[in-house]
């Protein structure tokens, strides 16, 4: 038994053979939640499509991924995650991510009333958005198990990079499926699902293989407890009759503990930079070509390609950047460069020049190195100031007060372009919508930086977390 729990758990292919399974599931779901990004356009003229959506329909829709994570169904879950386990609780919202997206799919390609597609899309969508963060949240504390004491920062790198690209596939051929059409000609359903099939194809299969997942953690654990069976004597967790690790009464949930977790002020900065930075780019995505065409005066095709370098560069970058914190520590001080990264990257999208293609790249560069710098540095400070046993709930503490902001901002930024908006093909209405929306980013931009320095003088106060040690020292 001592050669299959080492070829198990102290193996490093069995590490990243476990990676690999976890991040097709969140694959799938960026490429599903990215999947009109770069079609946001098409809805400036409701008329041409058959589904008869308008900006602030498809502002709507894009909120409800967050409704039921605001509402508290994050919290609830996340309690569920540590009290039953990822496994279980993991496998539970997999399936309930699928379902969701099931319902979207429907939605989008019956032939139905625009109001009543709406609602529909709008319930799978809440579906959909809960269970994709209660899993995201399930396969984060996983990479946090299996790479304990490892690098996980690159770990947890390299699994975003590859969600990501999710994004990055859903940007490119989004455009690509839903060709376009001539002039006043109409976007049928049978067009404009296109995304939303492929996409449920592969949260599919993202499923099979979070299953193929669970029966390898649940080996883990399994060769774990026997590992520790003869260790008892040295300190180690006894193990039960049934081969499972008795859980000492300091290591089990209490409902006390989120009150811990909640009054702890580093945890309330990371979650407040978490949802300030992250508003900044996700949900600047969900409107990038309508912002990105009337203020750099491009095609449909190079806004989309532009837009798409956003996950590019996290796909190279993040892998690289979670290596060097690992490896440099300063947590806090990647965290306050980054956010002043995506500051600038805003700044220069409203005040760079109209019409010069060149600023539209360098100000999308810089967004896509800054979204790749703050996670790297921040999801990895998580388990430094919450205890193992209180990470599900602090990871889905972080993600409520995230999805907030991720609920919220796009409802504002679709009354933006519909009230500005109100003549098809007036260009002046659609660069001021654009700018104004662009005030909003700045807006939050200001405040991520602001929580990110506050974070780093904590961190100075408080060496003892040692946030901004490397993790060889941590």
């Amino acid at each position: 038994m001592s050669r299959i729990f080492k070829s198990l758990k102290e193996s490093k292919s069995a590490c990243w053979l476990a990676l690999a399974f976890l991040v097709v599931p969140m694959f799938a779901s960026y490429f599903f939640d990215d999947m009109f990004s770069s079609l946001s356009h098409l809805f400036k003229n409701p008329e041409l499509l058959e589904l008869g959506w308008d900006y602030e329909d498809y502002g709507f829709y894009a909120g409800g991924y967050s409704f039921l994570c605001v509402c508290g169904g994050l919290i609830v879950c996340g309690i569920l995650l540590d009290m039953f386990g990822v496994r279980v609780v993991g496998s539970v919202f997999v399936g309930l991510m699928i379902i969701g997206a099931g319902i979207v799919t429907f939605a989008i390609s019956s032939p139905m009333a625009p109001r009543t597609s709406l609602v529909t899309a709008y319930v799978g969508c809440m579906l959909f958005g809960l269970g994709s963060e209660i899993a995201g949240v399930a396969v984060t504390r996983s990479v946090a198990k299996w790479f304990k004491e490892r690098n996980v920062a690159l770990a947890m790198g390299l699994q975003l990079s590859i969600a990501r690209l999710g994004t990055a596939a859903a940007l490119v051929l989004s455009p690509m499926i839903v060709a376009s059409k001539a002039e006043g000609e109409i976007y049928l359903l049978g067009d404009t699902n296109r995304p939303a099939l492929l996409g449920l194809g592969l949260l599919m299969l993202g499923g099979i293989l979070w299953a193929a997942f669970v029966a390898m953690d649940s080996r883990f654990d399994t060769e774990t407890a026997a590992g520790k069976s003869c260790g008892s004597e040295n300190g180690e967790r006894p193990v039960a009759e049934n081969g499972t690790k008795e859980i000492p009464e300091e290591d089990k949930f209490r409902f006390s503990d989120i009150w811990k977790v909640l009054s702890n002020p580093r945890f309330l900065m990371i979650a407040l930079l978490c949802v300030f930075f992250y508003c900044c780019v996700i949900r600047f995505k969900k409107f990038g070509t309508s912002i990105l065409i009337p203020l750099f005066g491009m095609e449909l095709e190079t806004a989309t390609w532009m837009l798409s370098m956003i996950p590019f560069f996290t796909i190279v970058f993040t892998p690289l950047f979670g290596a060097l914190v690992d490896r440099t520590g300063k947590a806090t001080t990647w965290m306050i460069t980054g956010s002043l990264l995506v500051l600038a990257s805003h700044l220069l999208i409203t005040f760079a020049p109209q019409g010069v293609a060149a600023y539209g790249y360098v100000a999308i560069a810089l967004l896509g190195i800054g979204y790749s710098l703050v996670p790297s540095a921040m999801w990895p400070s998580v388990p430094k100031i919450v205890p193992e046993k209180n990470l599900g709930t602090a990871f889905s503490l972080i993600y409520w007060i995230q999805n907030m902001g991720m609920m919220i901002v796009p409802i504002f930024i679709g009354k933006i372009f519909k009230n500005r908006i109100t003549e098809s093909g007036n260009r002046m209405q659609e660069v001021t919508a654009a700018i104004h929306a662009e005030y909003i980013f700045i807006l939050m931009g200001i405040v991520a930086i602001t929580v990110a320095f506050l974070l780093y003088f904590s961190s100075r106060r408080h060496p003892e977390l040692k946030l901004d040690e490397p993790a060889a020292k941590a």
